[in-house]
């Protein structure tokens, strides 16, 4: 999974570019997903709503969960999106990121978004 950081510092939110700027950056999240997806490597990929609309839940599994809105103030990062891949190795992986973070951004100048790249967890097989 490559999950895309937005950090305020360096880049402004994307609803303040110019339409141009938008245009041409998600042009180019549609052009790598089409290659992605014709080399059989994309599983799935989406952009996140800002995390003004984030929710986070806490449940003991008997009382009613509790739910807050989020995230913190503080909070000077946060998950912008993902892209789900299968690749033949961690080296592909860190190499579509790196065409990921290089996007453009306003003025075409690359934004270089940080991504987190993580493998899936294999689980163990159930036992009968």
């Amino acid at each position: 999974m490559l999950m895309m950081t937005y950090h305020v510092e360096g880049v402004p939110p994307i609803d303040t570019w110019a339409p141009e700027d938008v245009r041409r950056h998600i042009q180019f999240q549609h052009d790598l997903g089409a290659e992605l997806v014709a080399s059989g490597e994309l599983v799935d990929g989406q952009g996140l709503a800002w995390p003004g609309t984030a929710k986070f839940v806490r449940s003991d599994g008997v009382s009613a969960p509790v739910v807050l809105d989020g995230p913190f103030p503080e909070s000077k990062e946060f998950l912008a999106g993902y892209w789900m891949v299968d690749v033949q190795d961690e080296a592909r992986a860190v190499e579509i990121a790196a065409r990921a973070s290089a996007a453009p951004g306003p003025d075409g100048v690359p934004i270089q978004q940080v991504f987190e790249v993580r493998a899936l967890m294999e689980a163990p097989s159930p036992v009968d």
